[in-house]
């Protein structure tokens, strides 16, 4: 069915009534939302941020230097043959125990034996030669000078003697003192020259012989005195705290790690660690230091040894002052240099401040 032409005008007309309506609740509704945003927060104002404030405080803080470093002993040898050869027995295993005095491992003696055999030979004919020269110098057929060559052969032969008696005694490796075999290095049957190392022993003669060596910046070095006492902990022996001594200083920095070496010797009542084993000191410099304290929440920014925190002016406006950090721990932040004229600080978010926000002070 066809509509009519004042029809067809009736519907055009409501539906214009219609988008007009749509169109006049759509504004109202942004205006209102428009009119309560002006009334909460007026536009170009900052929003307000609440903000806690606590007291600076200032606390005696002992000094103490905490380092980590290996365990070792006082004394470390690399037991080597004098002389070249086949090695022939060795008697220990690595990390097993040895006494003062014991064979540790020998060369095989075949050509060392021979060497000394002959050298005792020569001795023997310039012994001869030189006792058929002093009976011909007394008949007068000999003269002086022959005599004294002769003499001078037997010296030269007992000489050698010893020297290859020396050398057949250094075939053999005897222990120094007390210790045990860190790390084997050859094993039997090798040939070996002289002089490189078989054995890597650690000594244990003394009852503290063990020790803990840490590295240390430049400033903690000049710190640290012989004598000082500390508190180590070892990774093996967990809620286990040892007693040390600081015992030696390095003159001169560790060229590949850069730090200097601090030998603590370990008061282990009974208790043998494994050379290697990580340690961690605590080392009392005992320097008493009166600093000033801030939460660790307080501080913003902070890059090396710098920082800033916010102090309150009145009760609405803040300001940025740079703070020279001395330390940390857990939860406080140890400062360096006092805050003149400052007795209070933002400790809850501090992050979200400059000097042109508005705060609000909570309890």
């Amino acid at each position: 069915m066809i509509a009519s032409a004042p029809l067809k005008k009736q519907i055009k007309t409501m539906k214009n009534l219609q988008l007009f309506s749509i169109i006049i609740a759509v504004l109202t509704l942004m205006a209102s939302c428009k009119e309560k945003h002006k009334e909460g927060n007026p536009i170009g104002q900052p929003d307000i941020i609440p903000v806690k404030i606590a007291p600076v405080s200032t606390l005696g803080v002992p000094d103490q230097i905490t380092a980590t470093g290996l365990v070792s002993t006082e004394d470390e040898a690399k037991y080597a043959f004098k002389i070249g050869g086949v090695i022939s027995r060795i008697f220990v295993q690595e990390g097993q125990f040895f006494k003062q005095g014991q064979l540790l491992a020998t060369l095989n003696s075949t050509e060392i034996s021979a060497g000394l055999a002959q050298s005792s030979l020569g001795v023997e004919k310039a012994q001869r030669d030189y006792s058929r020269a002093l009976n011909l110098y007394k008949d007068s057929v000999y003269t002086l000078e022959q005599l004294q060559n002769t003499k001078t052969a037997l010296d030269v032969a007992k000489k050698a003697k010893e020297a290859i008696a020396f050398n057949e005694r250094y075939s053999k490796i005897y222990a120094a003192s007390d210790g045990f075999v860190s790390k084997k290095i050859a094993n039997e049957g090798e040939v070996i020259a002289e002089g490189m190392p078989v054995l890597l022993t650690n000594s244990t003669e003394q009852r503290n012989s063990y020790s803990l060596k840490v590295g240390v910046t430049d400033r903690e070095w000049a710190l640290i005195k012989s004598g000082q006492t500390a508190k180590v902990t070892l990774d093996g022996y967990a809620g286990q705290s040892f007693d040390a001594t600081v015992f030696r200083k390095s003159q001169a920095a560790d060229r590949e790690l850069g730090s200097f070496q601090i030998e603590l010797k370990l008061q282990l009542n009974g208790v043998k660690p494994a050379v290697g084993m990580f340690g961690k000191a605590e080392i009392a410099t005992h320097q008493d230091e009166s600093v000033m304290v801030i939460p660790y929440g307080s501080l913003v920014e902070a890059d090396g040894n710098k920082g800033f925190v916010f102090t309150t002016i009145g009760t609405t406006r803040v300001k940025r002052v740079p703070v020279t950090i001395l330390k940390f721990d857990n939860e406080n932040v140890y400062l360096k240099d006092k805050l003149e004229g400052i007795d209070q600080i933002v400790v809850s978010n501090s992050a979200y401040l400059n000097e042109q926000s508005i705060i609000k002070i909570i309890k």
